[in-house]
């Protein structure tokens, strides 16, 4: 099951924009409206900073915790050499690494939450790019803001450019085609998490298990429900699948352990993030910064 489209969609498509202004609304609304929009611009570059910055993070604390999991794993074919006769060397050693990997459990999960938020926040920057009349327009002093007062107000000033060429609606369509990525990805994400952080060596301990349906951690489902993540129909997170695809999946549960190779494509999923269309990201901004004349890089 693919992730719905979400209702974020350019608010072109779904309310009418007003008639043409005067000239003399317009002169007042497009000083506003620019300043909005590069202020939400340059939110939504700070935030796929941060996105890299909690991505990286996680990918850090899932590399430490399968290193743990395979040592832990592996321990009884290891060479201990003149270790060997210490009293439960072993035992020890295999102590020690699971608490290791359970420090690192905590620390994925952090990163997952910070990036999460960092999504959550993409979606919010981008509902934000209209620019309403704030108060009466008879006032002689027109005040904006992103918030909606008035329902005939589209904010868009009826599609006018807003610098040179794009409207606030076509600001909305680049914002909307790269933020979708990464809620897809943190969608996937989200699968390499539940199946990393409860790995471990039976020999060594017991784990409770989760199922994609559990809540990660409390408020996660009324955070996945701003992004379309969470159906409401069958009362789970939706599914996770590649940027285009349908998923196959019915089901998914965590298993207590994996092959090594297994381990190794998990990181690596991670690490590329199959769902980010990198080039065409940065062409965005490219394309935004050039219309505003702000260098995104």
């Amino acid at each position: 099951m693919e992730p719905k489209t979400p209702p974020y969609e350019s608010r072109s498509q779904s309310q009418k924009s007003t008639p043409p202004p005067s000239s003399a609304a317009a002169r007042l609304w497009r000083p506003a409206a620019q300043r909005n929009l590069r202020n939400q611009w340059s939110n939504l570059n700070s935030l796929r900073q941060d996105w890299r910055s909690a991505a990286s993070a996680g990918r850090s604390h899932a590399t430490a915790i399968v290193n743990s999991y395979l040592s832990q794993k592996y321990m009884d074919g290891m060479e201990f050499g003149v270790l060997s006769d210490m009293p439960n060397i072993r035992k020890k050693a295999c102590s020690k690494l699971f608490k290791q990997q359970e420090l690192y459990r905590g620390k994925l999960l952090s990163s997952y939450r910070d990036m999460v938020a960092i999504v959550t926040r993409m979606v919010n920057t981008c509902k934000s790019m209209r620019c309403y009349l704030r108060g009466t327009s008879n006032s002689p002093l027109a005040q904006f803001s992103f918030s909606l007062e008035d329902d005939s107000d589209s904010g868009d000033c009826g599609g006018i450019p807003v610098f040179a060429f794009y409207s606030v609606a076509s600001f909305e369509e680049l914002a909307w085609e790269m933020v979708r990525m990464f809620v897809s990805e943190l969608n996937l994400k989200r699968l390499l998490v539940m199946e990393l952080l409860y790995i471990y060596d039976e020999k060594v301990a017991k784990v409770i298990g989760i199922c994609w349906s559990d809540e990660f951690y409390d408020g996660e489902f009324d955070e996945l429900s701003l992004l379309n993540l969470y159906s409401e129909e069958t009362r789970e997170p939706v599914l996770p699948c590649l940027r285009g695809c349908k998923s196959s999946t019915s089901a998914v549960q965590s298993k207590q352990q994996q092959d090594s190779n297994v381990l190794q494509v998990y990181l690596t999923t991670w690490l590329v993030e199959v769902n980010i269309d990198r080039c065409r990201v940065d062409e965005i901004f490219a394309i935004v910064g050039g219309e505003m004349h702000v260098d995104f890089s």
